[in-house]
């Protein structure tokens, strides 16, 4: 294993592993692994990089950037996958003053092309997968099989990459979905607490970081209502809530929750309920 030293790049040894086998003695001609390494601390920022050979690499530590083509900048941090690959132009690395831990695999063959389309997608897209303690001893065995200069053991280096990468496909999709279900929830939550005063839109999708026309879909998706709708009947659950539990005037009940028109809001309710305000405060 090549462990060697390039303060430019981290101040910590570097672990460098090319392959020392003849192509022809491989028996898997569809995966190559040309390379593997480790660089620990790493502080070195590259712009404008560009790579002749596709490229896994996965940060165990740390945080930094991944911009592809002068595109958006893409945060990187812990437990990120990202990908180079030819033709295009890279900028990545740690912040002045801070390093990242990264394990790099730099492969060949059409295999990748299988990759691309059937479950990677796109490449230049960051994706979550999780901490290294996870990983480590994964990581660590490919490094050996690379070591041996065994062609059997290339080999079973490069299917074991496969299988990494596939496990780290899967928990990137599964990360997606957690942060998902976490946003849909952080939504509704502000959307329950905009049931008093006049909706504002706006301030919600601000808050969220969000489209107004996201906002929309995703309370569709979420709700099966469009979105004022879904806002009328979370202020008639609030105001059904507020009539069996006050003795306040509709009028009042109508102003506290945002409907300055108290016929309005009787309106609305009636059509939600099948009854008026007073008549299901009566009914009660």
């Amino acid at each position: 294993m090549t462990t060697y030293m390039d303060y430019r790049i981290s101040p910590k040894p570097i672990r460098d592993i090319f392959s020392r086998v003849d192509k022809s003695r491989l028996l898997l001609t569809s995966l190559r692994i040309l390379g593997v390494g480790h660089i620990p601390g790493r502080t070195l920022y590259r712009r404008e990089a560009k790579f002749m050979h596709f490229a896994v690499v996965y940060i165990g530590g740390g945080e930094g950037h991944y911009r592809v083509n002068g595109g958006d900048v893409q945060p990187v941090r812990e437990g990120s996958l990202f990908f180079f690959y030819p033709g295009a132009s890279f900028d990545y690395g740690p912040p002045p003053g801070s390093s990242w831990d990264e394990y790099f695999f730099t492969v060949e063959g059409p295999r990748i092309e299988e990759w691309l389309r059937d479950w990677i997608g796109n490449p230049g897209t960051v994706r979550q997968v999780g901490s290294i303690d996870g990983y480590r001893q994964k990581i660590e065995r490919i490094f050996l099989l690379m070591d041996s200069g065994i062609p059997s053991d290339q080999d079973r280096a490069s299917l074991q990459l496969e299988a990494l990468l596939y496990e780290f496909m899967l928990q990137a999709r599964s990360v997606r979905e957690t942060e998902r279900t976490n946003h849909a929830a952080k939504l509704l939550e502000d959307l329950v607490h905009s049931v008093y005063g006049e909706f504002d839109p706006n301030r919600v999708c601000e808050r969220n970081h969000i489209s107004l026309s996201t906002l929309r879909r995703l309370v569709h998706k979420i709700s099966g209502y469009p979105l004022h709708e879904y806002i009328h009947r979370l202020k008639i659950a609030e105001a059904k809530h507020l009539l069996l539990n006050t003795d306040a005037k509709v009028k009042e009940l109508a102003e506290k929750l945002g409907y300055k028109d108290m016929f309005y809001f009787s309106r609305i309710f009636k059509k939600i309920t099948g009854v008026s305000p007073r008549d299901y405060r009566k009914s009660l």
